[in-house]
């Protein structure tokens, strides 16, 4: 932080702290699929950086401080408030992503929180009866 000097109309000086600009972080949590060696993370985060766009621009994530980060079954994707960087974005992509894997047949993208999605299987249920007539 740095501090700035403020002149005030009395003489006084004060001093105030500049604020850190405000940083909004998306999570996308592939822990299932990953847990199963369904989804590679490391391919998933690097079409990510090649296709998430900014002000209509691929490729900008450098000069606008958007960062993506990898865990071992999360992607973090954090970005300048200002911005205005859409979550929705992220699940299009990744519902691109798996559908080019073909795996969008298994896997959904859910919202698990206010800003983050997580990858879970479809739930499929024993319905294989046959109903006779």
């Amino acid at each position: 932080r740095t501090k700035l000097t403020v002149a005030r109309p009395n003489n006084k000086t004060t001093t105030m702290a500049k604020g850190k600009k405000s940083v909004v972080k998306f999570v996308i949590d592939c822990t299932a699929p990953v847990d199963d060696k369904v989804l590679d993370v490391a391919l998933f985060e690097a079409y990510l950086q090649e296709r998430i766009k900014i002000s209509g621009k691929t490729g900008a994530l450098a000069a606008n401080n958007v960062v993506i980060t990898r865990d071992r079954t999360k992607l973090t994707v954090a970005s300048p408030a200002d911005l205005g960087f859409s979550k929705r974005q992220l699940k299009y992509l990744s519902k691109r992503y798996l559908k080019k894997q073909q795996l969008r047949d298994y896997l959904r993208v859910v919202a698990a929180s206010k800003n983050s999605y997580e990858m879970r299987y479809f739930s499929i249920t024993g319905g294989d009866e046959e109903i006779e007539e």
